[in-house]
């Protein structure tokens, strides 16, 4: 045989290789998002009560969780066991805290993702930002489980490692790895039904409740936050965080609306606040860490600018860097002004 055939039979072999990882990349990806489409439905529509841990640095937090499905709408309650008597009601994809005799309508549905529905929240990213990998079944709260880990691309993101029910795809466990595989934050949980006889004793005084304060509150709800063009562009990004939301919502103690901006790369989100400075200790600067979330905040300009993500600190110092205002202004005008500055 010839050196030239040699060569071409080898290039064949070679390409016929390539084809055949390329198909089982693509499979695994399939499969693997298959996974993640079940447990965002799951989530949803299935009915379960358990008691669920969250751990975060030396901290324990134990809580209870009741998620009923209704003809005309999902319910969902969640107990804190630890410390002051606290619930949060959901329905109709509101949320309310109830302490005290007392309901308080919260921004839940805008706010951090919880367990058990933390994902995702753009799938078709998710491939692009993470190496899936199944890596086999488990055992969590006497269920059978299979795990799944999301390993970053790049080192500006953390890698996710989680649970899923093998029959419903309920989410059971979820666990936050560092670059040096260590565990910052998880999830899991400890008691668990999964369908049966929940109890729905809850469910009508639940509803009477958010119905009442939902009424109270509608008209000053649809005033508090509004999209916006809000002229704060972000530079540096890590790749595969796209924008989802741009929002001011209004100031506790100030007088001018905060900006925020959401950025997403399907499993992780970035926050980023502007707001006026006036020189109290809320516009303290530096770095803060919660378990997988950092916070970084410093003064530009006369504007305190707050970075919040579920990333490593030094992406959040990154992105905080790169802010800055490009929106459109006249000739000579002040652009501090369009944020009653001047």
């Amino acid at each position: 045989m010839t050196h030239r055939k040699i060569a071409v039979r080898s290039s064949i072999v070679f390409c016929g290789l390539l084809l055949a990882a390329a198909s089982a990349c693509a499979e695994e990806s399939r499969v693997n998002l298959d996974w993640l489409k079940l447990m965002t439905n799951a989530s949803h529509q299935t009915n379960y009560s358990g008691v669920f841990v969250y751990q975060y640095d030396d901290r324990v937090k134990t809580s209870r969780i009741t998620h009923v499905v209704e003809p005309d709408s999902e319910y969902e309650r969640l107990e804190s066991l630890d410390g002051p008597k606290r619930e949060i009601i959901r329905h109709h994809g509101q949320a309310w805290s109830y302490s005290n005799h007392k309901v308080v309508p919260m921004d839940g549905p805008r706010g951090r993702n919880r367990f058990p529905s933390l994902l995702p929240e753009q799938l078709s990213a998710l491939s692009e930002n993470y190496q899936i990998k199944e890596i086999g079944t488990e055992r969590v709260a006497g269920y059978n489980a299979q795990v799944v880990l999301f390993h970053p691309h790049d080192s500006l993101r953390y890698a996710h490692k989680i649970w899923l029910h093998a029959d419903t795809g309920l989410l059971l466990r979820a666990v936050v790895l560092n670059d040096r595989n260590q565990t910052i934050e998880q999830y899991t949980f400890t008691q668990l039904q999964v369908g049966g006889d929940i109890d729905r004793s809850w469910i009508k005084q639940a509803a009477a409740l958010t119905r009442n304060a939902g009424a109270a509150d509608s008209t000053d709800k649809a005033k508090e936050v509004t999209p916006v063009n809000s002229g704060w562009v972000v530079d540096s990004l890590p790749s595969g965080f796209k924008k989802t939301m741009e929002i001011q919502r209004p100031s506790r103690d100030r007088h001018v609306p905060i900006t925020q901006l959401v950025f997403s790369d399907g499993l992780s989100a970035i926050s980023v606040f502007i707001e006026n400075a006036d020189a109290d200790e809320d516009d303290a600067e530096g770095l803060s860490s919660r378990g997988a979330l950092n916070l970084y905040r410093k003064v530009m300009d006369l504007h305190v600018v707050t970075v919040v993500g579920e990333v490593p600190p030094r992406t959040v110092m990154q992105v905080l860097d790169s802010v800055r205002y490009n929106g459109k202004r006249e000739r000579g005008s002040n652009p501090l002004s369009i944020f009653g500055l001047w």
